[in-house]
């Protein structure tokens, strides 16, 4: 093995970082619908959180590989947001 090339990421490991994210993403996005002077029922805004600081719980190497795999993008300076398509 070169000593350039990381070490695999175990699939069960992304699996569980995409999940976290994911969970954050949605978290995130309902917090920020449901902020006082913000009345989804009268506006029909939805929230315009697009990146995340993903979950602390899993290395910067995590969710470059992700963003290798074409599952994140990176959004620049720790913020990542889910891949188009």
């Amino acid at each position: 093995m070169c000593e350039d090339t990381p070490p695999a990421i175990p699939s069960e490991q992304l699996k569980a970082a995409m999940k976290a994210f994911r969970k954050r993403m949605k978290l995130t996005k309902l917090n920020e619908e449901s902020k006082i002077g913000r009345n989804p029922l009268t506006s029909g805004k939805q929230s315009q959180v697009m990146a995340i600081m993903p979950p602390h719980q899993y290395d910067k190497a995590v969710w470059d590989e992700l963003v290798r795999q074409g599952k994140l993008t990176d959004a620049g300076r720790g913020f990542y947001q889910l891949a188009e398509g």
